[in-house]
């Protein structure tokens, strides 16, 4: 399986810390980026999706952590809060670009650069915080690197799941 391949990940001395993006079609769609932190999923809902444009600054709204055995849900969320049809859009690990501080203490302070290594998405990314609050709201920004493609639209093109090759009708039809 692709997925078990990219979690496993790891560059040398530094352990694997996993990130997941999981498309969610709940009362609007939406993806939810998910980055392995102190033993929880800091996750943010981004409306618009991961853009590969270092000049596109995506919304990315701040909710509540998730536990591990998140990483790789798939499937149906019944009625209540977050119901809808969950995609496994993409996955794989991450580290930190900060040699200052920790990827907890990078968030705590607002501003965090890490490098994706995903099926999809490879490379530099940042989260900026711009407002505080119960909801707090970050920018998600492509850094300026290789993989940066201004021409490329990751959630078009490639719009299936890594984990079961299933789109979201399939998954809303068929379940987990």
């Amino acid at each position: 399986m692709r997925l078990a391949a990219a979690a496993r990940g790891r560059s040398v001395g530094v352990p694997a810390r996993r990130f997941v993006i999981q498309q969610h079609d709940a009362s609007t769609l939406h993806y939810d980026f998910r980055l392995e932190v102190d033993g929880v999923l800091k996750s943010w809902a981004i409306p618009k999706g991961p853009s590969l444009d270092p000049r596109e600054k995506r919304l990315a709204v701040q909710v509540e952590d998730h536990r591990l055995d998140y990483y790789d849900f798939e499937g149906v969320i019944g009625e209540g809060y977050g119901a809808g049809t969950v995609l496994l859009w993409d996955a794989g690990t991450y580290r930190n670009l900060d040699d200052e501080r920790s990827m907890a203490a990078a968030i705590a302070t607002g501003h965090a650069k890490f490098w994706l290594q995903g099926e999809k998405l490879t490379g530099g990314f940042t989260l900026q915080r711009t407002r505080g609050g119960a909801k707090p709201q970050w920018l998600l920004i492509k850094r300026r690197d290789d993989a940066a493609d201004a021409r490329r639209n990751p959630e078009s093109t490639q719009p299936g799941s890594v984990k079961s090759g299933r789109s979201l009708r399939q998954i809303a039809r068929e379940g987990t």
